[in-house]
Formats: C-alpha cells, sequence, structure tokens
C-alpha cells in the first residue's frame, strides 16, 4: 500500500515537471522517496528509544511484559471456580481498577471482583480522576459458576486490563486467554 502511494505521487510529479527534461522529473521523484524513507527511518528510530531496541540503546520504558507481570489460577470451591488474577506491578507503574475486566461464554457468570489492595485515586492524563493500583502487588479475585449450576471444562475466559508508567507511558489494553474448569455448585 506504502509503494502505490509513493508511486501514484511520482506519476503526479511527473504529469507536473513534464516540461521538464526526463533526468529532471527521476531526480524530483527519486528525492520524494528518499525523504519519505528517511522518515520512517526518523519515527523507527523514535520508538526505538521508547522500548529497548535489541540492546543498542537504553529504554525509558519498560515493555509490558516487564512492567507487569500477571499470572492466574483457579480453586474448585462448593460455589464455583474462584479465578484470582495476580499483578506483580513494577514500582513506578499502576493498573486502572476499572480497565479490569473478564470475558466468557453465554451460560458463565462472575461475581464482582474483590481487591488484595485498596486503590488509590490519580488525576489520570487520559480517563481524569480514576482508582489505580500502584502496590508491587495486588490480586483480583472472583467466582466463576455456570448458570444451570453443572460443571463446564474448558471455558474460554479472556482477562482484559491495563496499566501505565507514571513517567507518561499508558500501554495498551491487554488480553489474556485462558481456559477454566468451572466446578459444580453446591448448597
Amino acid at each position: 500500500m506504502f509503494t502505490n502511494k509513493l508511486n501514484s505521487q511520482a506519476v503526479i510529479t511527473n504529469k507536473r515537471v513534464s516540461k521538464l527534461p526526463h533526468a529532471l522529473a527521476i531526480m524530483s521523484t527519486s528525492l520524494m522517496i528518499g525523504l519519505s524513507m528517511a522518515s520512517m527511518s526518523a519515527q523507527a528510530a523514535g520508538l526505538g528509544e521508547l522500548f529497548a531496541n535489541n540492546g543498542a540503546a537504553k529504554s525509558k520504558f519498560l515493555p509490558v511484559d516487564k512492567a507487569f507481570q500477571v499470572i492466574s489460577s483457579t480453586k474448585a470451591t462448593s460455589k464455583g471456580t474462584r479465578l484470582s488474577i495476580n499483578f506483580d506491578i513494577t514500582p513506578g507503574h499502576y493498573v486502572y481498577k476499572d480497565q479490569l475486566t473478564l470475558s466468557f461464554p453465554k451460560g458463565v457468570s462472575a461475581t464482582p471482583f474483590t481487591f488484595s489492595q485498596s486503590p488509590v485515586s490519580i488525576d489520570d492524563p487520559t480517563f481524569g480522576k480514576v482508582p489505580v493500583f500502584t502496590q508491587k502487588n495486588m490480586v483480583a479475585t472472583t467466582t466463576l459458576t455456570t448458570n444451570n449450576g453443572k460443571g463446564a471444562k474448558n471455558a474460554p475466559i479472556i482477562i482484559g486490563w491495563q496499566g501505565c508508567a507514571k513517567a507518561g507511558l499508558c500501554y495498551p489494553p491487554e488480553k489474556i486467554k485462558t481456559t477454566v474448569d468451572i466446578a459444580v455448585t453446591r448448597k
């Protein structure tokens, strides 16, 4: 697609300078292509400064998997299956409380999350005043059940969350796909 844009620009340029000698038209087209490539190289270099680029440059920000280590675990209970999502948060980073979500198949329900830590309120440049977790470790817990009370094997669950670096970078929303065996509920 990028090549097509360059080619169409080259055609337009050639039409505009059709009265000039053919060599001058080719040189101006080459100059436009060269400037476009230089711009792309500058953008790539800028991204390389944000995140480590093969260790060649010291990164200002950690990759998302280094800033946040997220692990989920489950435990069968008489009320269903307890899903725990453990966040190890690197100092200088935070996780949005309200961006923690679960997606699951029809026929599965989840209780509201409970948290091992209390969130703090910050004035976030993206979302305004919001609750976030800044502690080194935070665990979000919910209980999953089936609507018919029967168990379910390998129910697909998607955990959504988002975090930021206090230094000024919000990572894109993350999704973790997993499967969960949902225990039979007993009364």
